[in-house]
């Protein structure tokens, strides 16, 4: 075994022993099998590689605190994979294949879950392909599903502290009846020269506004964005948002907790009147938001200190972040242990 500093690990890409395949051929898939190679073959002409039929997932695999591997929700994720291949005319794989292929792949690099207490845990990302041979514009026949691990740490360097978040209306994530409802690549392909540009000005994430009239908040970076105000949290209802399965987890949380949840159309005006700001998704969970600088008024928008992680932030992390590890009841069913 490698000598991993579990506690030191950013969140990257660390090379593990396996992943796991599945090929559509012939209508019908492949069964699982193992692979120890980092690396795919294919056709030059493959409509992923072109056409953009590619859609991925991402969860996690943690160390529970009776030394357990538990899954968080992956019922959701293959059925979000499900709906983003499906959108995108990919073959995809059932709720049953998608479940086996993670646990396949979870036992096979057992060795690589994080211990518990180190803050790390195993990232999980499943992948859909298009590999078949197309000139024209049209679907292939032919799909790879694939599912590699790696160990990851904090995705945001800071951990649990409060980041500070810019408002780009320069550039649009996705179009309000395009692709911004799947987890689809050339999502995050549009994202990255605004998210560079932020990085450049100090800021590790920017927030989006909708592509039509500039009016609402759609997404923070990669992530979901939600606040909390009056005892209520609110968080954007759009086409163009990614259904985030950690916001949807953290609704009912807070709705258990006394909370109003609210999922509407949020204003960018809103944002002085917040309590509270966090960011959240699989990778980071949540990253509360400490202040939002908008570059149209030069205003900065500062959440409680900007320092410290607000009080709702906190309950609903560590309530959240306890059912993933064992360490608190999970009277939803939302945790698989293998």
């Amino acid at each position: 075994m490698e000598n991993i500093d579990w506690g030191s690990l950013g969140f990257g890409y660390l090379k593990t022993d396996y992943n796991v395949r599945c090929y559509y051929r012939d209508g019908k898939w492949s069964e699982p099998e193992l692979s120890t190679d980092e690396n795919i073959s294919l056709h030059m002409a493959a409509t992923c590689l072109h056409y953009g039929q590619e859609a991925f997932e991402g969860l996690k695999a943690y160390r529970g605190k009776a030394g357990d591997i538990r899954l968080f929700r992956v019922d959701e994720n293959a059925k979000r994979l499900i709906s983003s291949g499906e959108y995108l005319q990919m073959a995809v794989p059932s709720v049953e294949l998608f479940t086996e292929v993670v646990k396949k792949v979870v036992k096979a690099n057992e060795r690589f879950v994080p211990p518990y207490g180190t803050g790390a845990s195993l990232y999980i990302r499943p992948l859909l392909i298009g590999t078949g041979a197309q000139v024209g514009v049209k679907p292939a026949k032919e799909y790879l599903f694939l599912v590699f691990v790696t160990p990851v740490g904090p995705y945001y360097k800071e951990g649990f502290r409060p980041i500070k978040v810019i408002i780009d209306r320069d550039h649009d994530r996705a179009a309000p009846l395009g692709t911004g409802h799947i987890k689809a690549g050339g999502n995050y392909g549009a994202s990255m020269t605004s998210g560079e540009i932020g990085h450049e000005k100090g800021y590790p994430s920017v927030l989006y506004l909708d592509a039509r009239e500039k009016k609402y908040i759609d997404e923070c970076g990669a992530a979901n964005f939600f606040a909390i105000r009056d005892g209520a949290y609110i968080t954007p209802q759009s086409h163009s948002v990614l259904p985030s399965i950690t916001n949807k987890s953290l609704r009912q949380i807070a709705a258990d907790m006394g909370l109003k949840v609210e999922q509407r159309h949020v204003e960018v005006t809103e944002l002085p009147t917040f309590e509270e700001a966090g960011a959240c998704g699989t990778a980071a969970v949540i990253s509360p938001i400490g202040s939002i600088y908008d570059p149209d008024s030069g205003q900065t928008y500062i959440y409680g200190d900007g320092q410290t992680a607000g009080p709702w932030c906190t309950k609903l992390y560590e309530h959240l972040r306890g059912i993933q590890y064992g360490e608190i009841a999970d009277p939803y069913g939302w945790v698989t242990v293998l």
